[in-house]
């Protein structure tokens, strides 16, 4: 290549590329004083101690007890620990006696044991039988187990006869076979073929018997029946369905068989059901047997009309 046309060369690139370089330097001629362009995305934003204001950066005025920002929205500065805003300054936050600074350092908490009442920590009152709360909300106290709240007290909690105090030791459960009436614990009446139930405080008959009011009467099983095993109820053999009170045989058709329930019947594949028999299944042109086996379907391209396959198209 001669230097002619090295040079033509050199020119059609500068020409292509000037579109580019012009852009990247009227971004950075976009940018102010004391801002930088953006690492993601386009535009520009201040440098650190410097905020925006009217598409310029301008210098943060910091106040006394505050420190920059990690950001450059806002006003660019935080009051420091110990310390609130208040208009532009940081005016420190007054702590009164038995206080400590929260955890944002803007305001205080009560230590364990006192209650906020105004601008003052004062000490909670324990009653009788009480002890200091976790929490910092409420009363701030709670009775020892085996005494229950009542108004700024704490009462004990009387537990009855053939009861025990519950888990959280503020009232009382009956022991089992013993169920709540009132302010008492009475025994459970067991009928004959009965138990007492997981609960303790209920009863439940039996295996082979139901409740009825308050007794547990025999299970009557039809002849080709059979207890259920809930022991409950009964259930029919298989090849019987209930019918009343009574096991009736399920009447299979032809072309049909039992079902895996043993209560009902189905048809053979080629079949379809039709009232109490089975009708051979025929299938029009264009269409192909489910899987089911008792029915039919129309190839791709056609679609259903009454008993026929019909083109898409048509």
């Amino acid at each position: 290549m001669n230097n002619s046309s090295k040079q033509m060369l050199i020119f059609f690139m500068a020409v292509a590329l000037w579109p580019g370089i012009a852009a990247a330097q009227g971004d950075v001629a976009a940018a102010p004083l004391n801002a930088h362009m953006k690492h993601y995305g386009s535009g520009w934003e201040c440098d650190r101690g410097y905020r925006e204001v009217n598409a310029a950066c301008a210098a943060v005025e910091v106040p006394p007890n505050a420190h920059l920002a990690d950001s450059s929205y806002g006003r660019g500065w935080e009051c420091d620990r110990g310390y609130r805003q208040v208009n532009e300054e940081c005016t420190v936050v007054e702590v009164p006696p038995n206080a400590f600074l929260d955890s944002n350092g803007r305001g205080w908490e009560c230590k364990r044991g006192h209650e906020q009442i105004g601008q003052s920590c004062v000490a909670i009152k324990l009653p009788a039988h009480a002890y200091l709360a976790d929490s910092i909300y409420g009363r701030g106290w709670e009775c020892a187990r085996g005494y229950r709240v009542i108004g700024d007290a704490c009462a004990v909690v009387t537990v009855p006869p053939n009861a025990f105090l519950d888990s959280r030791g503020r009232d009382w459960e009956c022991d089992r076979g013993y169920q709540r009436a009132d302010q008492s614990c009475v025994a459970i009446k067991l009928p004959a073929k009965a138990h007492l139930d997981s609960s303790g405080d209920r009863w439940k008959c039996e295996r082979g018997y139901r409740p009825s009011g308050d007794s547990c009467v025999t299970i009557e099983i039809p002849h080709e029946g059979y207890l259920a095993s809930s022991g409950r109820d009964w259930e029919c053999n298989r090849g019987y369905r209930k019918s009343g009170e009574s096991c009736v045989a399920v009447a299979v058709p032809a072309n049909g068989y039992l079902a895996s329930s043993g209560r009902d019947w189905r048809c053979d594949r080629n079949y379809r059901k039709n009232g109490q028999s089975c009708l051979i299944l025929e299938i029009p042109e264009k269409a192909h047997i489910r899987t089911s086996g008792n029915d039919w379907a129309c190839k791709p391209g056609y679609r259903r009309r009454g008993e026929s396959c019909i083109s898409n198209e048509g």
